[in-house]
């Protein structure tokens, strides 16, 4: 038997999921560590992790891999990588990172980015890189050179996520195009690297890793890493890919007009196009699309709302006694549709770039003592969500995209049906749902860069639909009302 192996790096925990070749069927999907891996906030606004920590539960989360279905070494034909967006990992010349990476919620960089918009102007910048420079990797790693000038001085590559842990398997240094231009490091009228935005920043572009294509044999796997993670030495590395643009592959969204979502950690909906749209306030982004090529481009426009699945888990620990999520979601069905009242506004996880990056905070309000119970406040929270992504998607609207059927993957926030049907009746969308996740989307990727299915069609044998909600006419009605009147309060 013949299985691919696909990573997904994110920020609560690392997952692995073998598919098999020949059937395309996902044989496990596995995750470490059973409780969420820590993020470090020694300021406010800060947002730290090891990236040593995501290399060890990745050898974890393989090791259960191999424990769960027994694979044998010379088994697996390529290896895909899937990893949490917008990091900076930090690397000296023998590849030891040399501080905590920041994460895509750090907002330390909000006014580099700011700073950097007015010098270069709005225009330039908007044409240029169809974004602000914002928060992302490229002020990240100004701020490091300002604040830690001893530390910058000693980076020899810097590096996303997923380039250290491709890194690490293989003891290669590399990047793609599409990853530069999440961290805004590509410039989209040049078509190649921001040179402009280095030199505003100071930043030398020898800092930058060597470009390989997204769906190729980027590397192969090292000796040492082979021997950690029960996988022979030499299996190609076929794929890399932020979680986002990978979750929309995972999904077979690949053409303009596709829709993709997902509600992890972040909610994030994220829709492709030929074209090389922006908004004006950089409230969503677009960025370099997995399967794009010269001759048929194709980026992704992208919501990302911070606050989502995060504040989930945080009423599961303060809240409700570290019971089931589907036990939440269960009191949250019992409460009508607008929680009686009750509003919650998730922004609590960092800026947020639909709100200018504006960090707000968390809202909780109109909670009255002797009427609501946690039903109301889990209800409230998950509508609170869905309602800060519809204002997003209002923003996508906007930009002439057309929002009419989006695929999510069967896993996370869309397990709650009060989730998905007011996902459904806000936007007035038909919501897909399949049996994948990042982890089987990096899978399936890495068998058609590796070359072991002839194509993208090949790889998404085996993925099914499991569920569709449609609006309902009346529920839709009551939703845009609640909808509105919390709209009314941001």
């Amino acid at each position: 038997m013949k299985y691919l192996i696909g990573y997904d790096i994110g920020s609560s925990s690392v997952k692995a999921a073998l598919v098999e070749i020949e059937t395309g069927k996902p044989v496990a999907t596995v995750f470490s560590p059973a409780t969420e891996m820590p993020i470090a906030s020694p300021k406010q606004g800060f947002a730290e992790q090891d990236p040593n920590m995501w290399w060890n539960e990745l050898i974890n989360a393989s090791e259960q891999l191999r424990q769960q279905t027994r694979f044998q070494q010379d088994e697996i034909a390529a290896i895909g990588i899937s990893y949490q967006m917008h990091g900076l990992v930090c690397v000296d010349q023998s590849l030891m990172s040399l501080r905590p990476s920041i994460i895509w919620c750090d907002s330390r960089a909000v006014d580099i980015g700011n700073t950097a918009m007015q010098d270069l102007g709005e225009q330039f910048c908007l044409q240029r890189f169809l974004n602000a420079p914002g928060n992302f990797t490229a002020s990240k790693l100004k701020w490091v050179k300002e604040n830690e000038p001893a530390l910058y001085e000693k980076i020899y590559k810097v590096m996303l996520p997923g380039d250290y842990i491709a890194m690490k398997l293989s003891g290669e240094v590399s990047t793609t195009v599409s990853g530069l231009s999440e961290g805004i490091f590509w410039d989209y009228s040049t078509n190649g690297i921001a040179t402009s935005l280095l030199k505003e920043y100071g930043i030398d572009e020898a800092l930058l890793s060597p470009i390989v294509k997204t769906f190729s044999v980027q590397a192969r796997l090292s000796e040492d890493a082979g021997r950690l993670i029960h996988i022979k030495a030499g299996t190609p590395i076929g794929y890399r890919a932020g979680d986002q643009p990978n979750n929309a592959y995972s999904l077979n969204v690949l053409e303009p007009g596709e829709i993709a979502a997902t509600a992890g950690t972040s909610g994030v909906v994220y829709g492709v196009t030929d074209t090389k749209p922006y908004d004006l306030k950089s409230r969503v982004n677009t960025f370099v699309h997995v399967n794009h090529t010269d001759e048929k481009p194709r980026y992704g426009v992208l919501l990302c709302i911070n606050g989502t699945g995060i504040l989930n888990s945080w009423l599961r620990k303060n809240f409700f006694d570290g019971v089931s999520y589907s036990a939440m979601n269960q009191q949250a069905e019992q409460v009508p549709v607008g929680a009686e009242g009750v509003k919650f506004y998730p922004f609590g996880n960092g800026s947020e770039r639909v709100l200018e990056n504006e960090d707000t905070g968390a809202r909780l309000e109109d909670l009255h003592f002797n009427r609501h119970h946690r039903g109301h406040i889990a209800r409230a929270a998950q509508e609170g969500i869905v309602f800060a992504m519809n204002y997003g998607m209002e923003i996508m609207r906007g930009m002439n995209m057309n929002l009419q059927t989006i695929r999510a993957g069967y896993a996370n926030m869309f397990l709650s049906d009060v989730f998905a049907s007011t996902f459904a009746n806000s936007t007035g969308c038909n919501i897909e749902l399949f049996n994948t996740d990042g982890a089987l989307g990096a899978a399936r990727a890495a068998g058609v860069g590796a070359g072991v299915y002839a194509g993208f069609a090949e790889s998404f044998k085996g993925m099914e639909m499991v569920k569709r909600i449609e609006p309902d006419k009346e529920l839709t009605k009551q939703t845009l009302q609640v909808y509105h009147d919390w709209k009314a309060g941001m």
